[in-house]
């Protein structure tokens, strides 16, 4: 079952917020994105319901194994994609905006090869 664009986006979202504070709620997460908590409450029941998520009785948001897998695949694209743009001389907030657009429909294949290419390249992504 292939994942929609905006689960990935939360469950990027979630990750990037536990890496700064291990307890995240749905409101954090409604804050970062800029979406109402009413809309995020429904997403964050929709991760739950399809194992991507746990939530703990102080309302803490948890990746499951599942959940962090999409996560951290997730934000591994949207970095190698940002840096590699930055390395061609697009400025970073550009590059960050690009990559958050094309991280979900690029392939494993291309993502692989450009990481392979600055690698070969010696440059650092």
């Amino acid at each position: 079952m292939k994942i929609l664009e905006s689960a990935e986006n939360y469950l990027e979202t979630i990750l990037v917020l536990k890496n700064k504070n291990p307890n995240v709620r749905s409101i954090d997460v409604a804050n970062e994105l800029g979406f109402t908590k009413p809309s995020v409450s429904i997403a964050m029941k929709q991760l739950r319901e399809n194992g991507y998520i746990t939530v703990s009785e102080d309302g803490s948001l948890n990746l499951t194994e599942k959940g962090k897998s999409v996560a951290e695949r997730v934000y591994e694209r949207h970095n190698i994609i940002a840096k590699a743009l930055m390395a061609l001389g697009v400025d970073e907030e550009t590059a960050y905006s690009d990559s958050c657009k094309i991280e979900h429909h690029i392939s494993d294949t291309s993502v692989r090869k450009i990481k392979e290419y600055f690698i070969s390249k010696n440059i650092k992504i």
